[in-house]
């Protein structure tokens, strides 16, 4: 029987070997986020963090505990704005992005 690779393993495999997928990755947990969808962002950012820098490396960037950053990306967490903002802009930086959102066409 064939063996199958996790959802997790599958995502870190094509964020180290795409770095497209990855910039998209990163851009739809934040997305997400913006259109009030907390958890799924925080899903999709958590997999994106453990695919890239991990949340040593993070924690250790930012000056925050690794296991603060890994229980406010987990399911029962509640990120405090600066706090979120802080992982973000890091995230960003270090993917050498910089995220902006245009504004929105009004109808009628």
């Amino acid at each position: 029987m064939a063996q199958t690779k996790s959802f997790k393993g599958l995502v870190q495999h094509h964020v180290a070997a795409d770095p497209g997928f990855a910039e998209a990755l990163l851009r739809e947990g934040i997305e997400v986020m913006l259109k009030g969808d907390i958890d799924t962002g925080k899903i999709i950012l958590r997999d994106y963090i453990k695919a890239t820098v991990g949340f040593e490396k993070l924690g250790a960037d930012i000056d925050t505990p690794p296991k603060s950053l890994i229980r406010m990306f987990g399911p029962q967490g509640n990120p405090q704005a600066k706090n979120l903002f802080s992982v973000i802009g890091y995230l960003q930086k270090r993917a050498g992005l910089q995220l902006t959102f245009s504004k929105a066409r009004r109808t009628g």
